[in-house]
């Protein structure tokens, strides 16, 4: 006889855990880094710092870099650049010495443990590059959701190999962790207009500004036309709500980019506007292969500021310079996965648009996805109070491979798999009736207790690779045999 799934399932014994050593750095405002936010003590600080004696500013100087220079790449040229903050505050009569400049930027700089609190919920995708593997290996990249104080979550990055057994073996971490620069980056019309819709403050004035735009336009352009409407408040008086919103709306938008010597593995994405103020929670990343046959990297996330959950899409070609767009539409929920090709001419999705069963939506455009087809239901005691999935379908000659989370009693979270038909994903043609992997004595504990996640897998020499978050507090991986899970589920 068989034994049970979950007994043919191998766990590394390597596991991520997390290193609060890993910090990076930020611009520190004192009376702005509580949540009660105070009138800011900037310009005090500024001139207590001016008082001082070269000596002892040479001194405390010479102090901060032998504490924190080996903790960071350019840290000097951090502290240049959060000098230059205060430029403003400063009497232009007064020549600062470098020594004195450094000490002002570095007194209005932090560190920020990117992983002081958690890591969980990794995702899995191929490297670009696969230069130098050894053969029948695959180097992949993958990430992580890291959370730091606050509760506010970033998405970082491990690097790592599959051998040709089907062995997994992730590489250490670099020293460094660094932090990209935002840059701006085209709006798509498309998204204003549906995200306009939803709010129901589409109408005369959205067409105005929009209709003069185009399908796709910066946000120098956006702005010009914003400024015209601006002009007419005094016959368009309720005009001023939508100028507020579209500018909403347009810091949704955004580059990052990562310096060239930086590594992969020490690339983190930090939030950079105020839907994600509180967090980039679970991206799921895939590999996505165009009809011209050239690759994309995108991944779904989660932002929270704190108040609002909205969903937001990353994209990228080398996971050194990514784009960050909204997702709109009644399916862009918590959750959605990405296919990692079109089916029938159509962008295909994962969904959970009613928030406990799965879907599949399709779509023309990759941030509007609306009408969702419900396909898997709660039926069983492990899955009874949610399903969802964990990342987006693995293509195989059988089917569409979905691992998937379930929820059940004592809001245990298990994982588990589906098969979807290659042309119709709508139709489950396999499901495994016992779950694939269920949190063991020792994955019990942990920031959040019972939970064992993940934001998706890949397969590689006949080896499912599926990592996971444990407890909201650490990483593991779990391999299977992809011939054997393939037949449990046909089998089913």
């Amino acid at each position: 006889m068989r034994p049970a799934i979950t007994d043919r399932v191998r766990r590394s014994p390597q596991r991520l855990v997390t290193d609060r050593s890993r910090v990076v750095t930020m611009l520190f405002v004192p009376g702005q880094e509580g949540f009660d936010r105070e009138e800011p003590r900037t310009s005090a600080v500024v001139a207590r710092i001016l008082a001082l004696d070269d000596d002892e500013v040479e001194q405390a100087l010479d102090d901060i870099a032998a504490r924190f220079e080996h903790r960071h790449r350019d840290l000097i040229d951090t502290f240049r650049r959060h000098a230059d903050e205060l430029a403003e505050r400063l009497d232009p009569r007064f020549e600062l010495s470098e020594t004195r400049r450094l000490l002002l930027g570095a007194t209005f700089t932090n560190e920020y443990a990117i992983e002081g609190a958690a890591l969980c919920n990794p995702s899995m995708v191929a490297h670009p590059d696969q230069t130098g593997v050894p053969a029948g290996s695959l180097r992949f990249v993958m990430s992580v959701r890291a959370i730091g104080e606050g509760h506010r979550s970033s998405i970082e990055f491990r690097i790592g190999m599959v051998d040709d057994r089907g062995e997994v073996r992730i590489e250490v971490a670099p020293p460094f962790a660094t932090r990209g620069a935002n840059e701006a980056v085209p709006f798509d019309a498309a998204v204003f207009r549906s995200e306009l819709r939803r709010l129901r403050s589409d109408g005369e004035s959205a067409d105005y500004i929009l209709d003069a735009l185009g399908e796709q336009f910066t946000a120098a352009e956006l702005e010009e036309r914003l400024g015209r409407l601006q002009g007419q408040l005094a016959t368009r008086r309720q005009d001023g709500s939508i100028i507020l919103l579209m500018r909403r709306i347009a810091e949704r938008t955004y580059g990052v980019r990562f310096p060239a010597g930086t590594s992969l593995a020490e690339r983190v994405l930090l939030p950079a506007m105020g839907a994600e103020r509180n967090g980039m929670e679970d991206a799921r990343f895939v590999r996505f292969e165009h009809q011209d046959r050239t690759v994309s990297y995108f991944a779904t996330y989660t932002a929270y500021s704190g108040i609002d959950i909205t969903q937001q899409l990353l994209e990228t070609t080398d996971f050194r310079a990514f784009t960050s767009s909204p997702i709109v539409g009644l399916a862009a929920n918590k959750g959605l996965a990405l296919f990692p090709r079109r089916i029938g001419g159509r962008l295909a999705a994962l969904s959970r648009s009613d928030r406990e069963t799965n879907t599949v939506v399709f779509s023309e455009n990759l941030r509007l996805w609306e009408d969702a087809l419900r396909y898997q239901v709660p039926t069983r005691t492990w899955d009874v109070l949610q399903l969802g999935n964990c990342g987006s379908p693995i293509e195989t000659d059988a089917g569409w491979l979905v691992i998937t989370h379930g929820v059940g009693p004592m809001r245990t979270y298990n994982i588990g798999a589906i098969l979807l038909d290659l042309e119709d994903p709508t139709r489950i043609i396999g499901q495994l009736r016992e779950p694939l992997l269920s949190p063991t004595p020792d994955e019990q504990d942990g920031y959040v207790p019972n939970v064992v996640y993940s934001c998706g897998s890949l397969v590689h020499a006949d080896t499912l690779v599926l990592p996971y978050g444990i407890g909201d507090s650490a990483i593991g991986v779990a391999t299977l045999s992809l011939p054997m899970l393939l037949d449990d589920l046909t089998a089913s």
